[in-house]
This record gives C-alpha cells, sequence and structure tokens, in this order.
C-alpha cells in the first residue's frame, strides 16, 4: 500500500511541476510542504475527453481543457491515435494522467465465454501500452458483472483475468485502477444505505500488486453508504478520483456540489488517508463555459481556493 501511494504522488508532484514549469522539489520537501488541513497541492483536476465538446483537433481540445482550469485529461482507449494525442500533450502543455477501458462494459473479464475473457485481457494490456506511450499512470478498469455469475464464479474469473495483466502494469509503470460502479459486483445492489467498502478492499488485496488499486468515485454509491466512510476503509487503496454529484430527491446524478453529498466529510476523509493524486470530473460536458463551471465546482468542493 505504501508503494502505491508512493508512486502516485511522485507521479502527481512531477505533473504539477512540469505544468507550472517550475524545478520539482525533491519528494520528501515536497511531501513536507503540503498543509494537513487543505487539499490544496495534493489534488489535481482532470477530466474525461469526451467531454470536452469544443469545435476542432485533438490539440484543441487539450487547449481548451487548460484554459477552463484544469490539469490534465483522460483519454479513452485502446485505439488511441498516439502521435495526434502526443502533439496535443505538446502544444497545450496539458499531460494524460490516464484512462479508460472503452470497452469493459460489454467485453468482460467476469464474461462465462473464456473467448471474451482472452479479448478483454488483450484489450487491457493494449490500454496499459497507449497509456504508457503518451504518459498517463492509471487505467480505469470496470471489473465484471454480477450478471456473469455466482459472485464466487464471478470474482473468480475477474481475479484470474485481471491478475495477468499486472506483470505489464507494472513494466511500464501504469497503476490498473478498478472503478466502484453499478455492475451488482462488490455490493449489495438490492440493499439499504449502510454497506460498507470491505469487498473492494478484499478484492485490491487478494490481487495483491501496488499496481493495482480503486480509482474510487465519490459519486457511484451514494445509494448503499457513506462516501467518506467508504474512502476512510478503501484508504491508501485509492489511487484516483471519479466524482460527480448525486441528488436523493431527484434519484439521479447532478452536477458537482448539486444534492446531498456531504463533501465537507469527503474532504475530511481524503485529508486522513493522505490522498495526493488525480481527480476526474465525470459529468455532462460541453463547450468551454461548460468546463470552466466544471473546474470551478470542483475547486469549491474541494475547497482548492480557500485560504
Amino acid at each position: 500500500m505504501t508503494s502505491r501511494r508512493n508512486f502516485l504522488q511522485q507521479s502527481a508532484f512531477a505533473a504539477s511541476g512540469l505544468m507550472a514549469g517550475s524545478t520539482l522539489l525533491p519528494m520528501a520537501d515536497a511531501k513536507d510542504s503540503l498543509s494537513p488541513t487543505t487539499l490544496r497541492g495534493r489534488l489535481y483536476k482532470t477530466l474525461k475527453s469526451g467531454m470536452i465538446q469544443v469545435p476542432g483537433s485533438v490539440t484543441d481540445k487539450f487547449k481548451a481543457a487548460k484554459e477552463a482550469g484544469f490539469d490534465g485529461v483522460e483519454i479513452s482507449t485502446p485505439d488511441l491515435d498516439i502521435a495526434a494525442t502526443k502533439e496535443a500533450i505538446q502544444e497545450s502543455g496539458l499531460p494524460v494522467d490516464g484512462a479508460i477501458v472503452s470497452s469493459h462494459w460489454t467485453v468482460r473479464h467476469t464474461d462465462p465465454n473464456p473467448a471474451v475473457r482472452t479479448k478483454a485481457l488483450d484489450t487491457l494490456k493494449r490500454s496499459l501500452e497507449e497509456t504508457h506511450a503518451v504518459g498517463g499512470n492509471t487505467v480505469l478498469l470496470v471489473a465484471g458483472h454480477g450478471k456473469d455469475g455466482s459472485e464466487e464464479e464471478v470474482w473468480k474469473r475477474c481475479i484470474d483475468n485481471v491478475s495477468q495483466a499486472i506483470p505489464l502494469a507494472a513494466e511500464l509503470g501504469v497503476f490498473i485502477a478498478v472503478e466502484n460502479v453499478w455492475n451488482h459486483f462488490m455490493y449489495d445492489h438490492s440493499g439499504d444505505h449502510t454497506q460498507t467498502a470491505q469487498k473492494y478492499v478484499e478484492f485490491v488485496d487478494e490481487l495483491n500488486s501496488p499496481w493495482v488499486g480503486l480509482q474510487f468515485d465519490i459519486g457511484n454509491h451514494w445509494k448503499y453508504g457513506s462516501m467518506g466512510d467508504w474512502i476512510r476503509q478503501l484508504g491508501k487503496r485509492i489511487v484516483k478520483l471519479d466524482l460527480k454529484g448525486v441528488s436523493r430527491a431527484l434519484d439521479d446524478f447532478t452536477k458537482i456540489g448539486e444534492g446531498d453529498l456531504d463533501w465537507a466529510d469527503v474532504r475530511k476523509a481524503l485529508l486522513e488517508i493522505k490522498f495526493t493524486g488525480w481527480a476526474a470530473a465525470e459529468v455532462r460536458g460541453g463547450d468551454l463555459a461548460r468546463l470552466k463551471e466544471i473546474s470551478a465546482n470542483m475547486d469549491q468542493v474541494f475547497g482548492l481556493n480557500d485560504a
């Protein structure tokens, strides 16, 4: 767990220094300079590339994200246009922090068909390679789906399949970041709001690698438990964050900061686990004005503008 967090902190501090054009501090000095009472300097804002709905080239989209106040862009893989992405990074000064496996909902590691699981593994490996090629350090993965069999069957298939990608992840220095989603797996989909993150803890620990963690979506499991408590339970297994707003009255997701999430407790929990790294917006995107709104909403809920 210590290795996982150290690797992520190093990447985050490096990205911050490169974006600011500043000389990087030694790791120990950078850590010591962070306040224990604020997420400023600990948290870097990114967004899903599909949210950037401005016309033009990949470079134009990266420049728009930077103008809106983001620190990075999370791309979709595999089949990435690596040359165009590298050009966008160079021209905008904005890094790729990570990627999403685009087919993980349909080509699953838990599928009863071994041929499909083989394809899922191949896709994950290609995503790791492409992410590494453009400088990213996380690949978001939906691990499977509970409809593919009993909990025991789904668990074993997923562990067996994903574990085969870990050597490549370690070689490339790219985290496999499992996302908590509504996939009827590792939680009770028909259960109440008193659930914990225990099964996610057990899943990551069974894979037993510093290169596997959680891309914890702060909003996804709002119906099933306290997001602050889940953060505390997962601890350093969290290598990256996703976020959105949620409303119990609407029974739906909302803009970041709207709805019922206890953001004060989320901030407190993140500070308690000493989180440092990337946070990815996952909400409705749009033009430059909308991207600026999302960036400002992230600043608000994380207290990034607080003195």
